[in-house]
C-alpha cells in the first residue's frame, strides 16, 4: 500500500529534526565535559602554585642561601 501524499516527507523530515537534536545534545555533552576537564586541570595546577607543591621535584626551588646568618635577614 502506498504512502499518502505528502506523509512520508513529514516523517523523513521528524527523523531528520531527532537526529539534529541527538546531535546537539551530543556536542552539548562533550564541550561541557571538556569545559570541566579545563577547569579540574586549572583548579589542579592553581592549588599546587597556591601551597607550593612542586609535584615530582621536591627540591626544585631550595634555600637561597644554605650557609647564611639565619632564616631571617635585617631589612635594609
Amino acid at each position: 500500500m502506498p504512502d499518502p501524499p505528502g506523509e512520508r516527507p513529514m516523517f523523513e523530515y521528524e527523523i531528520d529534526r531527532m537526529n539534529h537534536s541527538q546531535l546537539v545534545r551530543e556536542a552539548a555533552a562533550r564541550r561541557l565535559s571538556r569545559e570541566a576537564a579545563a577547569s579540574a586541570a586549572r583548579e589542579s595546577r592553581g592549588s599546587g602554585r597556591r601551597s607550593g607543591d612542586q609535584g615530582a621535584d621536591p627540591d626544585a626551588e631550595g634555600p637561597a642561601d644554605g650557609d647564611g646568618p639565619g632564616r631571617f635577614v635585617r631589612a635594609a
